[in-house]
């Protein structure tokens, strides 16, 4: 049994798929990635927000909806970018190429 994070695979199928473990790591960077663009995310717009409401106040709550709002669009955008880096990663090593629909100038 070979160790996955906190799961355990087989030996059979990590022999199989050599480039598991470096797929595991990539995905574990980008949700990293994901959750401390979530926390930097809100804290900035807090911030920002507490320098607008010097010039129009509004109550409290809409600072922490539309913080967290923005934290989690954040969020889920690097996280997807990010996953979308360790498919191609994966795919490139299982099949030592890149998926066919990848351009060079694509920026999403």
């Amino acid at each position: 049994m070979v160790n996955l994070g906190l799961s355990q695979v087989d030996d059979a199928v990590a022999s199989k798929h050599p480039g598991l473990g470096e797929y595991a790591a990539c995905q574990s960077k980008a949700f990293m990635k994901g959750s401390f663009t979530f926390v930097t995310g809100t804290g900035a717009t807090v911030g920002l927000q507490m320098l607008v409401q010097r010039k129009f106040p509004y109550p409290f709550q809409w600072n922490v909806l539309v913080a967290v709002v923005a934290g989690s669009v954040a969020s889920y955008w690097v996280t997807r970018v990010e996953s979308q880096k360790c498919s191609n990663l994966w795919l490139f090593l299982e099949t030592g190429q890149l998926p066919k629909d990848m351009d060079t100038d694509r920026h999403s």
